[in-house]
């Protein structure tokens, strides 16, 4: 299993979480089982494209993001991050309902800290999360 735990983070209620997917439906479920986790700070966007320019408005502690979007894809997004010095350091989750060893291959060797699969389940999210910035609160 990868966990790559990120230093300097801490997981506080006032963590802001942005979730990035292309499904609206899909955001709501993750903002649901984060608000039942003690985070209530989340920046949603519907794609890549979205997502870096909100990143631009300042910066978020961790990223959940679905592998497959239309356009430019999460592990487009997963490179785009980790090129950029001053937000290289987020912690990033990849979330895919594809369990193909490449597409796992590819975001871990892009930098992606963890991942979980769909259907998104609260108590595997919430493990996930955990190994990667520490205990919610």
């Amino acid at each position: 299993m990868l966990a790559t735990k990120t230093a300097g983070v801490a997981a506080k209620k006032n963590s802001t979480v942005m979730i990035v997917d292309d499904q609206e439906s899909m955001r709501g479920i993750i903002v649901h089982h984060l608000r039942q986790f003690g985070l209530n700070r989340f920046v949603q966007a519907g794609g890549a494209s979205e997502a870096l320019d909100k990143l631009r408005m300042g910066p978020v502690d961790l990223i959940l993001c679905d592998y497959h979007m239309a356009g430019a894809n999460g592990l487009d997004l997963l490179k785009a991050v980790r090129s950029r010095p001053v937000l290289k350091k987020i912690p990033f989750i990849m979330i895919t309902g594809n369990q193909e060893r490449e597409t796992i291959q590819a975001a871990i060797k892009a930098g992606v800290n963890n991942y979980v699969v769909k259907p998104v389940a609260g108590p595997n999210l919430r493990a996930r999360i955990e190994q990667v910035i520490g205990k919610l609160p």
